[in-house]
């Protein structure tokens, strides 16, 4: 996919509380810059607008990207999309989280193109939903606000309120064949492995180029 999509919002989730981190994950080093900037440019340019879902909005000023703060505080990923939803210009919303560093152009690319097929385009590996990789419509709104009324803040609760469309494990793996799109990192541990990962690929490049 080389034109953005003209209906289509993308809107990075900057929330949670970062408690396994130790610090926010937005800015942990990754890749020689803050995760966020990482994310970012995963997802730039695939839609016609690209914005970003965090409470502290100071803390992000520098990306220069529109800001939104929660609608309803303390709501967890649920009341994110909420307001992710909300605040998008277009009809389309495709969420992703700060925390997963190998987002796949080519997948999103993919789930973009079904993106009228369904109120909720969703990658399912293996049995899970992937509820922070995944397009959501307008439609969405209501069954999500009555969700929030009642406090229960499970995802996919409202997922049987509308029309959901899955993109199963053997249509993932032609873009992302070990599903590594979905991985986040939590803790500084994971964090560490990363690095560690990409240390020994770009060593392993650098002696087959010699």
């Amino acid at each position: 996919m080389t034109q953005p999509a003209p209906d289509l919002t993308v809107a990075i989730m900057a929330g949670g509380q970062s408690s396994r981190m130790g610090q926010d994950k937005s800015f942990v080093p990754f890749e020689g810059r803050p995760l966020i900037e990482v994310v970012a440019e995963r997802v730039v340019g695939l839609g016609a607008e690209l914005i970003l879902i965090t409470n502290k909005p100071a803390d992000y000023a520098y990306l220069g990207l529109p800001m939104y703060s929660d609608i309803y505080p303390n709501m967890g990923p649920l009341g994110g999309i909420y307001t992710a939803v909300t605040h998008a210009s277009h009809p389309h919303t495709l969420v992703v989280a700060c925390d997963m560093p190998w987002l796949n152009r080519d997948l999103l690319g993919y789930m973009i193109g079904l993106r009228h097929q369904a109120d909720i385009i969703v990658p399912r590996w293996d049995k899970f939903p992937e509820p922070l990789h995944a397009i959501y419509g307008k439609a969405c709104l209501p069954p999500i606000h009555d969700q929030l009324q009642t406090g229960w803040l499970k995802v996919v609760g409202f997922y049987g309120q509308v029309q959901v469309q899955f993109v199963d494990r053997s249509e993932i793996e032609r873009f992302d064949a070990n599903g590594r799109s979905f991985a986040n990192l939590n803790t500084p541990e994971e964090l560490a492995k990363a690095e560690g990962r990409r240390m020994k690929d770009e060593g392993r490049g650098k002696r087959h180029d010699g």
